[in-house]
């Protein structure tokens, strides 16, 4: 299934909150959607939820555009918000219960199926407690729970992880990992950006409601000319004299000494004659991994930190 903004505008009175933006990304992905606070994320994404109308182009969902069918796009498209669940008298259960039947699923299925998604959203332990009474990890779990009730193959997640403590962000960062492994679409949003490097196949960058760059962390960097990195230790020689080793190499640009490790940048990803050459010296390797370009560094370089 692929999803394509085309053209997308929302314009407000004194505002451009989307600005023309075009990008795409399809089933078995997770699409990071980065930008400042009032860069046009949530607009987007309400938009591709059918909860607000583009002042011009649109989203098509499989070839269904949620401007001339949001009846259509509502059966496949889950949406988390960045709003927790503000209920206080009805319980976990009776809430997905609810939306299940809003989604017009029946018994004796429903049952089972809202059995099967308290399971895989840790939620079964809290199902007779009421909304008010679990904690904000777990109403994320039911917020979640809420948007894949209905089995859409496309999720869109405003802030999921905002204000979880680091157990709990691991935990979400698992449930969206095993959904990407059933196929789905999935576009984040998120200002955790060292996690969100860690789940995201791709990453479209926006900023005062225009996209600036889209596709595979990867390739953004290569096409910022942003070097390549790997991460060296060594088990029988000092850091110093590993260091020395490594500046001695071509293939490397420069390197340094960062924590119990040496820091090399490479001219090429695909040279791998730092590694050989240092084994052919008797450097006993104890770790030689790539690093991958930083989300941080990549937000940094293309947003230039302007506001509306």
């Amino acid at each position: 299934m692929d999803i394509f903004i085309a053209h997308l505008k929302r314009y407000f009175p004194k505002q451009k909150a989307v600005d023309d933006i075009s990008f795409s990304f399809s089933s078995g992905q997770i699409v990071g959607f980065v930008g400042s606070n009032g860069a046009g994320k949530t607009t987007t994404m309400k938009i591709l939820a059918t909860l607000d109308t583009p002042t011009s182009g649109d989203i098509f969902v499989d070839g269904i555009s949620v401007v001339q069918y949001p009846d259509k796009v509502r059966r496949i498209v889950g949406f988390m918000p960045d709003t927790l669940p503000a209920h206080t008298d009805i319980s976990v259960h009776e809430y997905i219960d609810f939306f299940a039947r809003a989604y017009g699923l029946k018994n004796p299925s429903r049952d089972k199926i809202i059995e099967n998604i308290e399971e895989f959203t840790g939620l079964t332990t809290f199902r007779e407690k009421t909304i008010a009474q679990i904690s904000k990890g777990m109403k994320q779990r039911v917020s979640l729970a809420r948007a894949i009730i209905h089995n859409p193959p496309v999720l869109v997640l405003d802030e999921p992880a905002a204000g979880l403590d680091p157990r709990a962000r691991i935990e979400l960062r698992e449930l969206l990992k095993a959904l990407r492994n059933q196929n789905k679409a999935i576009l984040i949003s998120s200002h955790i950006l060292t996690e969100l490097g860690e789940i995201c196949d791709s990453v479209a960058f926006i900023e005062s409601g225009k996209l600036l760059r889209a596709g595979k962390i990867e390739s953004i960097a290569e096409s910022m000319s942003m070097k390549p990195a790997v991460m060296i230790q060594a088990r029988n020689i000092s850091l110093d004299e590993l260091l020395k080793h490594i500046l001695e190499e071509p293939s490397v640009e420069t390197a340094q000494i960062t924590g119990n490790e040496v820091t090399a940048i490479l001219h090429s990803e695909e040279d791998n004659s730092l590694l050989v050459s240092l084994l052919s010296k008797g450097v006993q390797i104890a770790e030689f991994r790539h690093q991958k370009a930083h989300l941080e560094d990549l937000f940094l370089n293309i947003t230039e930190g302007t506001l509306q």
